[in-house]
């Protein structure tokens, strides 16, 4: 099990342009404390890793781990909007900015929109023919996708998104299912859509 380290304590500290005494009295501990958890002389205890991670402004996974996710939206943008798939459960989660989220027990990282030559171009496997490209449609007030995928078990669209400035619309997507989704019309945005042996990609609407 990873437990946090001293640097990573004096690293965060620093940045925060914190004294050793202004963090000891946010935790309600005494500076000699901190200065023994930063130099490797002692550790904090579990009890308090909650309000350390608070009092340095990241979460608990990053103190941790000492793996410090910067977010620069700092406006909230939709549009800066990440995806994080669990290989193992399916779960996805959503984030405005990137940030360290584990589920199953695994860190995960964000999702990546792979090239466009190798997700958008026509293939067959199994002599069914496969595509990515996200097919739009306007049919009254609301944005019709279709993905000409298979949905198999082994091989199929996780889900679909659209993704405006100010917010996501997002609909998952299971085997045997029809590869289509329906989404309300709310201006211009990113289409998005997940294949579990391919990736993420997007389009602009």
């Amino acid at each position: 099990m990873n437990y946090v380290t001293g640097n990573t304590i004096k690293v965060l500290r620093e940045k925060k342009h914190q004294t050793q005494k202004e963090l000891a009295d946010a935790l309600s501990v005494s500076d000699k404390a901190v200065s023994k958890w930063e130099t490797g002389r002692g550790l904090p205890d579990i009890a308090i890793i909650k309000d350390l991670a608070a009092a340095l402004g990241i979460s608990i996974a990053e103190l941790l781990t000492g793996d410090i996710a910067q977010n620069a939206n700092r406006s909230g943008n939709m549009l800066k909007s990440k995806f994080y798939v669990c290989p193992l459960c399916g779960n996805i989660i959503h984030t405005i900015g990137e940030g360290s989220y584990s589920c199953c027990g695994i860190q995960l990282p964000p999702l990546e929109v792979e090239d466009y030559e190798d997700t958008n171009a026509a293939f067959s496997e199994g002599g069914i023919k496969i595509s990515h490209d996200i097919n739009v449609e306007i049919i009254d007030n609301d944005y019709y996708v279709t993905i000409e995928h298979p949905m198999t078990k082994e091989h199929y669209i996780s889900f679909m998104a659209f993704v405006t400035g100010e917010r996501i619309q997002l609909v998952k997507l299971y085997p045997e299912q029809s590869c289509q989704a329906s989404f309300q019309r709310r201006g211009h945005g990113v289409f998005y859509a997940y294949c579990n042996r391919h990736g993420l990609y997007k389009i602009r609407a």
